[in-house]
This record gives C-alpha cells, sequence and structure tokens, in this order.
C-alpha cells in the first residue's frame, strides 16, 4: 500500500494519458493514481480501464457525467483519499505540463520537510516556464501577484496546480465551503491552507506547455478567479480559523 495518491483530472486527455501513468509506474518510489475523468468524448477512460489491468491496485477511476469544474475533480480526489487512508495527495495535470521527475523531491521536501503543503512552484526562482504566449505568461505571473497583494499571502505561485497535500491538512479544511470551481481553486485551496496556519512549502519546477492536446483555460475561469479572490479575502473576516498547531 503507498502513502501516496496523485489525483489526475483529465478532459480529452487520450494522447498524454497512457504515457504518463507509464511514467509515473516506473519511478523508483510507488505511487497510486486516481484519474477523474469528466466525460471524455475522446475515450480517456477507456485507455484507463484497459491500463487498470496492468497496475491492479494501483490505478483508480471515477467517471463523472460531464465537465464538472477542475476543483470539484479535486476535491471528489481529496474526499476519495481520506476515506482510503493516503497521507499525502498530489494534484497533477495529465499533459507532462508537470514533471513526474519532480514527484519524489515534491513528496520528500512534503514529508521530511514536515510540510502540510507543497507548491511546485514556476515562480519561486524567477521564471520557469517553457513555450507558453508572452500573453499567457504574463496573465499567469501578474495574477499570483495579484492574489500576494489582495491575501498578503507570502506564495509565489499560488495559481499553481502541481501541489502536494497531506491528509490531516485535507481532513482540517472543509471541502464542501470550497467556492471557486475552475483555476480559482487552486488559489482557494492554498488560501485555506495559510489561514488555518499549516505549514506551507515552494519547490522549484520547470513548467514546459503541453506538446499534444489542448489547454482547458478560459476567459471564464480567470474571470472567476480574478472576482473570486476578492469576496474570498472579504469572506475570510467572518470566517472562524482555528490554527493549526504544529506537532
Amino acid at each position: 500500500m503507498s502513502d501516496t495518491l496523485i489525483i489526475i483530472p483529465t478532459y480529452q486527455e487520450a494522447e498524454n494519458i497512457r504515457s504518463i501513468l507509464t511514467y509515473i509506474y516506473n519511478l523508483p518510489k510507488e505511487f497510486h493514481v486516481l484519474v477523474i475523468d469528466d466525460n471524455s468524448p475522446d475515450q480517456t477512460a477507456s485507455i484507463i480501464k484497459s491500463m487498470r489491468l496492468e497496475y491492479p491496485g494501483r490505478l483508480f477511476l471515477i467517471e463523472r457525467p460531464g465537465k464538472l469544474g477542475l476543483g470539484t475533480a479535486y476535491i471528489t480526489g481529496f474526499k476519495w483519499a481520506i476515506e482510503h487512508d493516503y497521507d499525502y495527495v498530489f494534484e497533477m495535470d495529465a499533459d507532462f505540463s508537470h514533471n513526474p521527475n519532480d514527484l519524489i523531491p515534491i513528496y520528500e521536501a512534503c514529508k521530511n520537510g514536515q510540510a502540510d503543503m507543497v507548491i511546485g512552484s514556476r515562480y519561486i526562482k524567477g521564471v520557469a516556464i517553457v513555450n507558453w504566449p508572452m500573453g499567457r505568461l504574463l496573465l499567469s505571473y501578474y495574477a499570483s501577484h495579484y492574489v500576494r497583494m489582495v491575501t498578503r499571502m507570502d506564495i509565489r505561485d499560488s495559481t499553481a496546480g502541481f501541489v502536494c497535500l497531506s491528509s490531516r491538512l485535507l481532513k482540517k479544511i472543509n471541502l464542501d465551503k470550497i467556492r471557486m470551481k475552475g483555476y480559482g481553486f487552486q488559489i482557494e485551496i492554498k488560501f485555506k491552507a495559510w489561514k488555518l496556519g499549516f505549514k506551507i512549502i515552494e519547490y522549484p519546477i520547470i513548467f514546459i506547455n503541453r506538446e499534444l492536446g489542448s489547454s482547458k483555460m478560459s476567459g471564464g475561469i480567470m474571470s472567476e478567479a480574478v472576482m473570486g479572490v476578492i469576496h474570498m479575502k472579504i469572506s475570510s473576516f467572518r470566517a472562524n480559523y482555528i490554527k493549526h498547531i504544529s506537532n
């Protein structure tokens, strides 16, 4: 039994999913993977089902009826991970923008550094992004700057989607109260962990834009994140955050 579950949400990732899973399962540490597929029309789920025969007890699949949002996929995965007693849980994309070779050092930073959240950060050492259009790079970089300004969190990459979380953090957060469903979810989960006083570390990664498939980013997703941060900050004044006390 592995102590670590990787959650990978998918929608039309048939070109990438077999390669990313094979890569993960060839790493020297044993990871389990839960794929949450939102009814991909390209047979992503069928590929995963066939691969479960190759990796029994290590690969799991939840199929949902349609595109229900990145945040709801991760919340579903977090609850599943808690029910199945994993100690550490990863958020990760299927398209190799997150390098699987970073999984072990991020895991070790979380476990040995006694942190409850380790962020695979694109901005902790300058800007480490390859093959993004300049417009999207600037949007992402200044979005994180905007989040720091509004929330006062000392996190350089608040929109990062490559994250390791401890189960004790996930158990303390009220997952049903998370409001943002798109990429704003990444900001909100970090903000709640910070408000609760959990230790957060940023680990430097190089983010490489996908080569296969298409991005799921949209203007509506970004609008939700921008307005959601303001609402999240205002709501935090009324919330009763009981600080986590480290052992």
